[in-house]
């Protein structure tokens, strides 16, 4: 008697499968961490969001610190470069861009009251877990450098001031953004926020060259973004 060999499922199914379980665990790690911290946050909790068995998560993530670098680097990661990099590398006029991006905060509650992803870890884990500390480290650089490799390009398309130390003000706008969201967070308080983004804005408009801009320039208006 010939047996019946079983159906197999279609690799590229299986493929598919796989990256779909990785990425719900990661939406799902990254909401709780963001909710309750990265120490409290609870693994029961991701499973049941992510809709996936404990067997699936230790399938993709070896352990609960493992699934928490992933989420710095594909998900805080990935969000920040699309606010800062991106548009920085995408506009040839970089104070447009930076207040673009800065425009771009969400004033919705839960994210003025839950604060800024990567200053969350920053404050909890980088005296502790120097995994997490290199990390949230490297995040912080790549984005200065960034801003600051596109004031230097904006000094040489004579948009920006040649007298701007260009490092020095980088370290600035990360140092004084991430402070108004801390401190709107620790107040609860939209408005500490609101303000704190204008005042930026005008800071950052200070560095163009008098006339100095390519095309139009966005408004120093304040919006919800989702």
């Amino acid at each position: 008697m010939t047996s019946i060999k079983p159906i197999s499922q279609p690799k590229k199914q299986v493929t598919h499968d796989l990256r779909s379980t990785r990425q719900r665990l990661l939406e799902a790690a990254s909401q709780e961490i963001y909710t309750s911290g990265f120490r409290s946050a609870s693994l029961e909790t991701i499973l049941d969001t992510a809709q996936v068995t404990k067997g699936a998560l230790y399938h993709h993530f070896e352990s609960k610190d493992a699934l928490g670098h992933a989420v710095l680097d594909e998900v805080i990661a990935k969000e920040g470069r699309g606010k800062w990099q991106d548009r920085l590398q995408e506009n040839e006029d970089p104070i447009t861009a930076l207040i673009e991006a800065i425009q771009a905060t969400s004033l919705l509650p839960e994210h003025v009251n839950g604060g800024c992803a990567l200053n969350n870890l920053a404050q909890e884990l980088s005296p502790v877990d120097e995994g997490f500390r290199n990390r949230i480290s490297e995040l912080f650089h790549d984005w200065e450098t960034a801003i600051a490799q596109a004031l230097r390009r904006g000094q040489a398309r004579r948009l920006v001031r040649k007298d701007v130390d260009v490092d020095e003000v980088a370290t600035f706008i990360v140092a004084a953004y991430e402070g108004y969201l801390s401190l709107a967070k620790g107040s609860q308080d939209a408005g500490k926020l609101r303000a704190g983004i204008r005042n930026l804005i005008g800071y950052v408009e200070s560095l163009r060259v008098p006339g100095g801009r390519i095309g139009g320039t966005p408004e120093a208006s304040i919006f919800t973004a989702p």
